[in-house]
């Protein structure tokens, strides 16, 4: 395969950490920017990015010239806002993208209510900038990250892409399927293929520590007690990192027969798991039991999700691999290397 050199948002997060090694160790060229905000533990994504080598922890808050940081191999580390234009429009100017892969975003649907303006800011301005920059700098082909939320309580399962997304029931997942909708413009008016890809909850090592299996089995090698939302009764599609980074892959370097130039896939295990039996994988791989609050449900979270993938399978190959009790037994172990 020819090489590319491709851009990556969001490059100190959890699947950009990821998207950005198997990318470098491919052969591709790769420039990754992130604003490193500490909506979790900074050091995680400084930690990520010394894996690919890049000291960033001296960075400037905000890089507004667009000045490399550090450069290992061919991966270029940036550190700067989406929602700053004028630092994106000086990286469009310095490098020749092939292929953009846009991750960075404001996370999680518990926290969007609270905080709706950061959520406009980074998801939707943040967003508009790297399509005008697609616009103006010719990038034919852009993948952008969305997310299963954007269904809500989706009654028919496994839900597929043509399934309504009329009724999000968080601010996060607002953002996400304006961002499809943006996308569609760009797609209609100025001929750029915008791929799409709802996220079914990822996990894996170098996780997010607001995410249900770091929670868990954070708190089950503490000997603290967990919170059950919903009393338990939660249905979640767990796709492994190393899955969704395959799919992420093929939908940036691989051409589809599927020749519409807006896009929209999902991308999960398709293999369902409820709340208390994922629960019960932790506690069966520590070899540890814990106590379980049972809370009822929060705001904004959905009762189950299960996707479709057939889609994806047939434009790109995407064939999911990794079992629950092989991909939680390597987050555990990562986690123990890591923090103890």
């Amino acid at each position: 395969m020819k090489t590319k050199t491709i851009l990556i948002t969001g490059a100190a997060g959890f699947i950009g950490f990821y998207l950005c090694k198997r990318l470098i160790e491919q052969g591709h060229s790769v420039v990754g920017i992130d604003n490193i905000n500490d909506f979790y533990d900074v050091n995680l994504k400084y930690d990520r990015l010394k894996v690919l080598g890049i000291d960033a922890s001296d960075a400037s808050q905000w890089n507004t010239s667009s000045k490399s940081v550090s450069k290992h191999m061919d991966f270029t580390f940036i550190r700067t806002k989406i929602e700053n234009s004028e630092a994106l429009n000086k990286i469009f100017q310095t490098y020749t993208f092939d292929v953009i892969c846009h991750l960075a975003a404001q996370v999680s649907v518990r926290s969007s209510d609270k905080r709706s303006d950061d959520y406009i800011e980074t998801n939707i301005k943040g967003f508009s900038n790297i399509l005008e920059c697609c616009r103006e700098y010719n990038i034919t082909r852009l993948v952008y990250a969305s997310s299963s939320s954007v269904y809500g309580n989706a009654e028919d399962t496994p839900t597929q892409e043509i399934a309504s997304t009329d009724y999000p029931i968080s601010f996060y997942a607002a953002t996400k399927k304006s961002n499809e909708l943006m996308a569609h413009v760009y797609s209609h008016l100025y001929k750029i293929e915008t791929i799409g890809l709802r996220f079914f909850t990822v996990y894996g090592p170098w996780g997010r520590p607001d995410m249900a299996l770091f929670r868990f089995t954070d708190a089950v090698l503490k000997g603290k007690s967990i919170d059950v939302f919903n009393y338990g009764n939660h249905v979640r599609d767990f796709t492994y990192i190393d899955d969704i980074i395959d799919g992420v892959e093929r939908t940036l370097l691989h051409t589809s027969k599927n020749k519409a130039l807006y896009k929209l896939y999902n991308i999960g295990s398709s293999q369902p798991v409820e709340l208390l039996d994922f629960i019960e994988n932790i506690e069966a791989i520590t070899g540890i039991q814990t106590q379980r609050n049972m809370q009822p449900l929060q705001e904004g979270d959905v009762h189950q999700t299960w996707a479709n993938v057939e889609k994806l399978k047939t434009d790109y190959g995407y064939q999911p691999r990794t079992s629950l009790k092989i991909g939680v037994d390597a987050f555990v172990k990562w986690y123990k290397s890591y923090y103890i």
